[in-house]
């Protein structure tokens, strides 16, 4: 994932050879448009998804991280779902400061590339552990007895190759984006600087190795999980018997997996039709345009999924709601019990002070007593 490339900007930045309809596309004959509207909302949309998500995220890992918490094959990958979600979540000001400032990028060069390239990397890491988590329940509903053998072994495993899988694939954008001053706009824009003379193979090819690995692929993978559970299930003799209790175990899982499909699906549609304007099979400049204007609205979408999966813990996930509701009771007993302490110290050396006053004979006895509720 990443913000728009700028592409319709960068491309309308000639080369030293004389501009001509031989050797300019369709996409670079496109005049740049921009709605204002943008620098405005998508600002204050980001800074309400970082703030939800961050409490929520946080809320998750400190009560999968409880001493006393199960370690399943589910809850490790619901962990790493969580830390890939915060990870997107903490780049989120940079880009809305970047979306305030009309595209300008103020932070450098260095955090240009670690920014984008931490947002790739978290995205293509939560689709892949929602796989992970399809697969899981594949095999714990189907193949339960060998699911059973060397299960939290082989979900770190799965973890460590999952990380390294969505390091390998935000390489490209670790390796082109950059800070380049765009002459439309004024600024110093965080962009992908790909060669000039191959803008449009790159940036098509960027975009359709999003949709087939990031999207396509892990799609297919949890709709098969969830067809053939759906399959073993209604062959089970005991599945009128047991559905419900069955169904309570899928509901989590494929919560996580609708809210990843609404959220990301309009990105991807979004960003498919943007390769087929590279590639000038769509052509029109009006619907580039619509592309480029409607683009940063559906990565905010995108963003959304990340503050919604600790929702969805809490509402579907019957267990994750138990282990929070005791956290809080948990953090509530122990506050209660520091005030109680702290009221106990107060009220003694209150009854010290008093007594010395009985016992001093130079004391003044109409002096009245500080007044408790007053903390100094």
């Amino acid at each position: 994932m990443h913000f728009r490339n700028f592409s319709i900007t960068l491309a309308t930045e000639q080369t030293p050879q004389e501009p001509s309809p031989t050797n300019v596309s369709t996409r670079e004959a496109c005049l740049v448009r921009f709605s204002s509207h943008q620098f405005v909302l998508i600002p204050v949309v980001y800074c309400i998804i970082f703030i939800l998500g961050l409490v929520g995220n946080s809320l998750v890992i400190m009560a999968l991280c409880r001493p006393r918490s199960p370690k399943t094959v589910a809850n490790v990958y619901i962990f790493n779902l969580a830390v890939a979600d915060l990870v997107a979540l903490t780049t989120l000001p940079f880009w809305a400061t970047s979306y305030a400032n009309g595209y300008s990028w103020v932070f450098g060069s260095v955090m240009c590339k670690l920014s984008s390239s931490i947002l790739s990397l978290a995205m293509f890491a939560s689709i892949f552990f929602i796989t992970c988590l399809s697969v899981n329940r594949y095999q714990a509903i189907v193949r339960p007895f060998q699911c059973q053998q060397g299960t939290l072994g082989r979900a770190f495993i799965a973890t460590f190759v999952v990380w390294g899988l969505a390091t390998l694939t935000s390489l490209p954008t670790f390796c082109w984006r950059e800070v380049k001053y765009i002459d439309e706009l004024g600024v110093n824009a965080c962009i992908m600087a790909y060669p000039s003379e191959n803008y449009a193979t790159w940036s098509a090819a960027t975009a359709l190795m999003k949709n087939l690995l990031g999207f396509l692929f892990p799609m297919a993978i949890i709709l098969g999980c969830y067809i053939c559970i759906r399959v073993h299930l209604k062959k089970d003799p005991g599945f009128a018997k047991s559905m419900r209790v069955r169904d309570r175990v899928l509901k989590l899982v494929a919560a996580v997996v609708v809210a990843f499909l609404i959220c990301w699906l309009p990105f991807h549609i979004l960003t498919f039709l943007d390769a087929l304007s590279w590639m000038e099979v769509i052509s029109r400049c009006h619907l580039t345009s619509m592309i480029d204007a409607v683009l940063p609205f559906g990565l905010s979408m995108g963003f959304a999924n990340s503050c919604i999966n600790p929702l969805l813990y809490y509402f579907v996930g019957r267990q994750f709601r138990d282990k929070l509701q005791h956290l809080f009771k948990l953090s509530l007993s122990q506050f209660n019990s520091g005030r109680e302490t702290l009221s106990s110290s107060k009220t003694s050396s209150l009854k010290t002070a008093g007594s010395l006053k009985e016992t001093d004979p130079g004391g003044d006895m109409e002096r009245p007593l500080t007044h408790p509720l007053w903390v100094p």
